[in-house]
């Protein structure tokens, strides 16, 4: 899920700062929307959906039983509720990939994920930001650790000092 909220905020940053651009060529489009379908994007918001309708269902249902059994009638795996969402969303993707890389380099990434290195890493590629991301957060937290206990020495030093 992190790889399509970047790829969503990406592409909602991109439009918005290219408003005024001029609009990608037929060619680099083309090489987009084949891009946009070997990375499988539409699939992964396809995917990502169940769990963002999940997390939003206590905010709308506010535990009134009555509500959720709605809510989840509403929500439902192939509900028209967010098709307009997904639609949109995915055809303006590759308007952001055609901005963003000219058409040969546009041809390079299809084809490097195609391969099946490629799709190895796209397959892999949200559990190795969500460990990528672990490791971080374990990392600042010792740095955080050591630097607060450096500091409170080095304070405690500094005030004991004649």
């Amino acid at each position: 899920m992190s790889r399509l909220s970047l790829t969503i905020a990406g592409a909602l940053l991109l439009l918005i700062c290219n408003a005024s651009a001029q609009a990608p060529s037929p060619e680099a489009m083309d090489a987009a929307r084949k891009l946009v379908t070997t990375l499988k994007i539409a699939d992964q918001y396809r995917a990502a959906l169940p769990q963002l309708m999940l997390k939003l269902r206590p905010v709308v249902a506010q535990d009134r039983p009555e509500i959720e059994h709605d809510y989840d009638a509403m929500t439902a795996p192939g509900s028209d509720i967010y098709a307009p969402f997904a639609a949109s969303m995915i055809d303006q993707i590759p308007a952001l990939y055609a901005a963003s890389f000219t058409v040969e380099e546009l041809r390079q990434i299809e084809a490097f994920y195609a391969q099946p290195a490629g799709r190895k890493l796209l397959e892999k590629s949200d559990a190795l930001a969500q460990a990528s991301a672990q490791i971080g957060q374990d990392a600042n937290q010792k740095a955080v650790d050591k630097l607060k206990q450096r500091l409170i020495e080095a304070l405690r030093q500094k005030v004991h000092k004649p």
